[in-house]
């Protein structure tokens, strides 16, 4: 039964139903992210190189045959024993031209050298190859001291065209009203955080579930505003 439990609450941190509102404090963020991901990966074969991939998330979303996962050598992302490959931050330890495809999720504002990541991403794929790459726009500071930039959609653009890649497909993610939501839920989550997980999943099912599911209404009724989002999915091809 934990078992079953853990890999439930383990699902809804990434894929969340919406039962997920009431466990998960990003789930207007991860709901979107994840729908926005299965719908670009159509666009991706393989083999696929996923860059700071983590615990692989969206590993099932990808019809590839060969899914490589790529994370910065730490003690940490060794100890998952997820990955299948490590790097120091600079050059990937992998040929010219070796994928199809490349999926970089929420991993380029962590990257104090964008313009090498960005000429990395592009050495390991084809001419034609794909990148489906989001980054964060208006978010809190996380994963801290390593968050160094926030990206506009024509900042981004130029930096993917400077380095060899053209746009096809580009996203903005919580372009509505569900966004003052997910920032608020952000916000009583971060300020209210404690050591009890029950007393968190608590504060989650009580307060934050509710705003999200507001939240959901909101951004169905309310105007979008394309110049206000979240995130952002980007779908470039390599030149």
């Amino acid at each position: 039964m934990r078992a079953a439990i853990r890999r439930y609450l383990r699902r809804q941190q990434f894929d969340p139903d919406l039962l997920g509102a009431f466990v998960n404090p990003f789930f207007l963020a991860r709901r979107r992210l994840w729908r926005e991901i299965a719908a670009a990966g159509a666009d991706l074969d393989g083999p696929l190189l996923d860059v700071g991939c983590g615990t692989k998330p969206y590993r099932e979303l990808f019809a590839a045959d060969t899914y490589i996962g790529l994370d910065i050598d730490s003690e940490a992302a060794r100890a998952r024993g997820i990955a299948d490959a490590f790097y120091d931050g600079g050059r990937f330890p992998f040929d010219d031209e070796r994928f199809r495809s490349v999926l970089c999720n929420q991993v380029l504002e962590h990257v104090f050298n964008p313009a090498e990541f960005v000429g990395e991403l592009h050495r390991v794929l084809p001419p034609g190859g794909k990148l489906l790459l989001t980054v964060p726009f208006v978010w809190d500071e996380h994963e801290q001291p390593y968050d160094y930039a926030r990206y506009s959609s024509f900042g981004l653009k130029a930096l993917l065209e400077r380095h060899g890649f053209r746009v096809v497909r580009h996203r903005k993610l919580l372009a509505d009203a569900s966004i003052l939501a997910q920032l608020a839920n952000a916000y009583i989550y971060k300020t209210c955080l404690t050591r009890s997980t029950m007393l968190n999943l608590l504060v989650t099912a009580i307060v934050l579930g509710p705003i999200s599911l507001i939240g959901l209404a909101l951004g169905a009724l309310l105007p979008k505003n394309q110049d206000l989002f979240l995130d952002q999915l980007v779908v470039a091809e390599r030149i």
